[in-house]
């Protein structure tokens, strides 16, 4: 019956190319481990590409036993490949910054041994995709690994060899892929917020105010019992939440227009995701959601929490002073000009 479905939906799924129970475990591990990989920021463009390949050969096994966050989940596995997003607030940046440091010191650049062999690593995994490919016809997703396994090699070649002019075009290109990837990625969540909503105007349940009633008394979405009918016992409450629920559906693509309303509509729809997940026991779907929205969070609020999470940590675990930025270093020990005056 898989063979089937997937001769009919011509999905990617490597969990086809044998039966083995040991397979399955092995595609299944990898999968796991690049999510808490890509999660880190560790070798991200190499990471991605494997994240991408388990999220479609778990989910394209079995359609049928996904759900919306699930959905979500497998278009940005497809597009975080084209992103960069492991420019800030990853173990990525933090090796880039201290390299910089190092150069900024006088130091002799360190060898990158774990690129080359994470690369070597992942072309024997291609071959042997390469291999099984003939027999279950994914040419056009073994190409596409191809040609970004090429382009790694591209991009090492550039950064070690010539960080002039060919590095420079190479950022370019990287970067305009990225936010057309990303403007891909909210015309996604776009398209979802309004065709859910929309459906939902026409159902008779959402109309009369009474559709999130009938989820609270099902044993199946009720991990809370006793919070879900304190809930479902007020009318005016259901009625609210039911029509809140659309009217911020609808009116979210709308208001990208305006940024103070779009940014206090984000939040209610965050706080939404978080009572799903509360209330109805999908904490899966509703942070494949919020991760979803947080592509629409403005730049001046990330820079803010990570300036907070960084003075944070440094309270929780203080850097050394020789171990600080040089520029930090230098300004931390020139005279101010008060001192100057005084």
């Amino acid at each position: 019956m898989g063979r089937q479905l997937i001769a009919d939906n011509h999905s990617f799924t490597a969990l086809m190319w044998t039966d083995s129970g040991l397979w399955f475990e092995i595609v299944y591990g990898l999968a796991v481990l690049s999510a808490v990989l890509l999660l880190l920021g560790w070798r991200t463009r190499a990471v991605s590409v494997v994240f991408m390949a388990g999220v479609l050969s778990l989910q394209n096994r079995s359609i049928f036993m996904g759900d919306g966050g699930d959905n979500v989940v497998h278009l940005a596995a497809l597009y975080l490949v084209l992103t960069r997003c492991s420019q800030v607030w990853s173990l990525d940046a933090r090796r880039l910054a201290r390299e910089e440091r190092a150069a900024g010191l006088g130091a002799a650049p360190r060898r990158d041994v774990v690129g080359p062999v994470l690369w070597t690593v992942l072309g024997v995994l291609l071959l042997v995709a390469t291999y099984h490919s003939g027999v279950t016809g994914e040419w056009w997703l073994v190409v596409l690994l191809w040609a970004l396994w090429a382009g790694q090699a591209l991009w090492w070649l550039a950064c070690r060899h010539a960080p002039g002019e060919p590095r420079t075009l190479l950022d370019v290109i990287a970067n305009l892929t990225h936010n057309a990837a990303l403007l891909v990625i909210m015309a996604e969540v776009c398209l979802i917020y309004a065709t859910a909503g929309w459906y939902k105007i026409q159902g008779s349940r959402w109309q009369d105010g009474t559709a999130l009633y009938y989820p609270l008394k099902l044993d199946y979405f009720s991990p809370w019992p006793a919070l879900s009918d304190l809930l479902g016992s007020s009318a005016l409450v259901v009625l609210l939440l039911t029509y809140g629920t659309v009217a911020v559906q609808v009116a979210f693509p709308f208001t990208l227009f305006n940024r103070k309303v779009k940014n206090v509509l984000l939040v209610a729809m965050m706080l939404e995701h978080a009572g799903i997940a509360l209330l109805l026991g999908l904490p899966f779907f509703s942070l494949a959601m919020i991760s979803a929205d947080a592509v629409f969070l403005p730049t001046a609020f990330l820079v803010w929490l990570g300036t907070r999470v960084g003075r944070g940590r440094d309270r929780l675990f203080p850097r050394r002073r020789d171990e600080a930025v040089p520029e930090q270093r230098r300004a931390d020990e020139e005279p101010s000009p008060r001192t100057l005056v005084g």
